[in-house]
C-alpha cells in the first residue's frame, strides 16, 4: 500500500481519438503490474451529444477534453514511468521538463467532476417540450414546412405522432422531437 500519501488528480495528455483505448492501456498495464494501490480511477469526462443521420437521432458521446485523460492517483516511484511509457500517452499536462508531473488543484478538479455529473444528468432529464393537441411545424424530412397537430407523444422513443393535413387530407406521422418545433 503507498503509504501516507493521498492521490491526487493528474491529466494525462494523450493522442487525440484514443482517449478510451489510452484507459484501457493504463487500467490493464497497472493492474498487470500489481500496481492498483497506486491508482484510484482513470476518467475519460465524455458528454453525450445528439446528432441527426440520415433522418435518424443518433446519441453520441463525445470527449469533452479532446487529447487529455484524468488519473486519480499516488505518483510515487515508477508510477509516472509506466504511464508515460503507455501506448498513446504523450505525457502529462503541466509537467517541466525531467520535472514531476503537477496536481490539479482541487478547485480544478471539483470543476472538472462537477462538468462530469452535469453532463450525465442533462441528457437524462430532459423534459418533454411537446403537449397532445398543440399545433406544430415541421422543420426536417419531406413534410419540412407542413404544420400539423401533436396526437400521441411517446416519450421513451423521444417521437410525436402528428397528425398533417397533406392535400386536404390528415396523414398520421411519426415524428422526433429533433424533427418538429412549437408555432
Amino acid at each position: 500500500m503507498a503509504e501516507g500519501k493521498d492521490k491526487k488528480w493528474y491529466v494525462v495528455r494523450a493522442v487525440s481519438g484514443q482517449e478510451n483505448k489510452v484507459k484501457d492501456y493504463i487500467e490493464k498495464e497497472v493492474h498487470h503490474l500489481g500496481m492498483e494501490d497506486y491508482l484510484d480511477q482513470v476518467l475519460v469526462p465524455t458528454e453525450k451529444v445528439i446528432q441527426i443521420r440520415n433522418g435518424k437521432k443518433v446519441n453520441k458521446e463525445r470527449v469533452y477534453f479532446p487529447g487529455y485523460v484524468m488519473i486519480q492517483a499516488n505518483l510515487d516511484g515508477e508510477m509516472p514511468h509506466v504511464i508515460k511509457n503507455i501506448n498513446g500517452v504523450i505525457g502529462f499536462l503541466g509537467e517541466t521538463k525531467g520535472g514531476d508531473p503537477v496536481p490539479l488543484r482541487k478547485s480544478e478538479v471539483n470543476r472538472m467532476l462537477g462538468k462530469v455529473d452535469e453532463l450525465s444528468v442533462k441528457s437524462d432529464n430532459i423534459a418533454i417540450p411537446f403537449t397532445i393537441g398543440e399545433t406544430i411545424k415541421v422543420i426536417d424530412g419531406p413534410f419540412n414546412g407542413f404544420n400539423g397537430t401533436v396526437e400521441k407523444i411517446n416519450e421513451e422513443k423521444r417521437k410525436l405522432e402528428v397528425m398533417v393535413k397533406i392535400f386536404g387530407r390528415k396523414t398520421p406521422l411519426e415524428l422526433s422531437y429533433m424533427q418538429v418545433e412549437k408555432v
